[in-house]
């Protein structure tokens, strides 16, 4: 159980320093919008350079990314419905429909993965379903969003390719298919941007948390409820579900898909709700809420789980 407690005392003590750098003025609001909009578009394109490029992509046609799939297509669904019954704008419910389903997979996911499972390929399939899926769809959406006029179908088609989170996202894929390796002169400056993705989400939700409305007072209570329960009860559920029932999984592998998908919801849906100005208070007390709720959730599921 040590990994579940590195990953969430790093999380907390990371968001702990920025709400101390806001709380003594050195960052502002603006400055924390900074923050943000350089881990969207450059620290994060390299970190995920750098991760894909040495996965395994032949775990993308596992029974564990089917499990995990469906589980998120469960949660996005109903998360979808509940936005479209509350005649939420586009951009706020594909918020939503992140804030319910997008889980933490790099900085808890991976630890988890380490010192739980036992294995850290296990989180890949996670990985790449949110990065190459989830990730692009739910930013092509976005960028709809906030478009001054009509989007026309090939500009619509166009705007992942022009999107620098899916451009990384892409290029690390072709790395990992083809085997290609950066030179070192472009690969070690590539790792040190990288290095500032997860750092620099955690300090700009920190900043956020205290120069912002106290979590729970900032989106409405209904609408959060409804995306923290998605999340923290009805994804890990449906992925338990699909992969003992329908996949016929057992043991550690059924942990694993499990375990995973009731991981918090992820910092970067905040990052990106910042940098689209949509659902920004709501992605801030998902991630809140959800990731004071995942520690006893995930110690639950292990102890139930573990015994089979």
């Amino acid at each position: 159980m040590g990994g579940i407690f590195a990953g969430f005392a790093t999380i907390s003590i990371l968001i702990g320093v920025g709400i101390l750098l806001a709380h003594v003025g050195l960052v502002d609001a603006g400055g924390q919008r900074t923050l943000a909009v350089i881990t969207f578009y450059v620290a994060s394109p390299a970190l995920l350079v750098t991760m894909l490029s040495g996965s395994n992509v032949h775990e993308l046609f596992s029974r564990n990314l089917i499990a995990t799939g469906g589980a998120v297509v469960v949660s996005g669904a109903l998360a979808a419905l509940a936005a479209r019954a509350r005649r939420l704008a586009l951009g706020e419910a594909v918020i939503s429909v992140y804030a319910a389903s997008y889980v933490n997979a790099a900085n808890l996911g991976i630890p988890i993965a380490v010192y739980v499972l036992g294995d850290a390929s296990l989180v890949v399939p996670t990985l790449l379903l949110q990065l190459v899926v989830l990730q692009p769809v739910g930013l092509t959406l976005l960028d709809a969003a906030v478009a001054h006029e009509r989007l026309t179908v090939r500009a619509a088609l166009s705007r992942p390719v022009r999107n620098p989170m899916t451009i990384g996202s892409v290029l690390g894929l072709v790395m990992a298919l083809t085997g290609f390796e950066l030179p070192t002169v472009v690969a070690d400056p590539l790792a040190l941007l990288g290095g500032m993705a997860v750092p620099g989400m955690l300090l700009a939700y920190g900043i956020s948390l205290r120069l912002g409305p106290l979590p729970g007072r900032g989106a409405p209570a209904a609408q959060l409820g409804t995306a923290v329960g998605l999340k923290m009860v009805l994804q890990p559920l449906a992925a338990y579900l699909i992969g003992r029932y329908l996949l016929g999984m057992t043991g550690d592998p059924l942990l694993a898909v499990t375990v995973l998908s009731a991981l918090p919801t992820a910092q970067n849906i905040f990052v990106t709700a910042v940098r689209y100005d949509r659902g920004v208070l709501l992605a801030r007390d998902a991630v809140f809420v959800s990731t004071i709720l995942a520690l006893p959730v995930v110690l639950v599921i292990s102890a139930l789980l573990a015994r089979h």
